[in-house]
């Protein structure tokens, strides 16, 4: 039989909490209504693939301020509940993808940008996720001239992503040290 303290402290190592989960359930819920709510949003240019991917802000903010695990948490179980919720369970592929790709590139940057750089995450980590996209895509449709739609990709990623970088930059700076208190 294991000692109660014992058991404790190997939670405690791992970092599986009750407080660490409930903030994480809670970010993850608060990134899948964003997702939903955009959903709602007419689309502002008529070009297929191009949104601002606001849930995007609660990853960025997730991935710095928290940890990297509770942000691949809070988009892996975000993508999942995003396309059973909205029906759009082939799009889960896609968005797999694309948003692995980005967290990779963000878990990257990270290393050499401040939290008043965030923003330049979220414009190389939209573009990467587009890059996913549409890497995926070729895989599927064995469609090599879908690339050929990537530089439109680029530069909507590039002004999402500078959108959604700015807030998640104004954000982590609003919150002070609010996310450290939680964890």
């Amino acid at each position: 039989m294991m000692c109660p303290m014992r058991f404790q402290s190997e939670k405690m190592k791992n970092g599986l909490n009750a407080k660490r989960i409930t903030l994480d359930g809670i970010l993850t819920a608060l990134a899948l209504i964003i997702f939903i709510v955009e959903l709602q949003i007419p689309e502002i240019v008529p070009i297929p693939g191009v949104k601002l991917g606001l849930a995007n802000v609660i990853t960025l903010i997730v991935i710095f301020e928290i940890g990297p695990i509770d942000g691949l948490i809070v988009l892996i179980l975000r993508i999942i509940m995003g396309s059973m919720f909205s029906g759009r369970i082939m799009a889960m592929i896609y968005s797999m993808a694309g948003g692995l790709l980005c967290y990779v590139v963000t878990l990257l940057l990270k290393r050499i940008v401040t939290k008043s750089q965030i923003w330049v995450c979220g414009v190389l980590g939209a573009i990467s996720h587009n890059l996913g996209q549409i890497m995926v895509a070729v895989l599927i449709t064995q469609t090599p001239e879908l690339f050929s739609y990537l530089p439109v990709l680029v530069v909507s990623g590039m002004i999402t992503g500078a959108f959604t970088g700015w807030l998640a930059t104004f954000t982590v700076k609003k919150m002070g040290d609010r996310f450290g208190k939680l964890r």
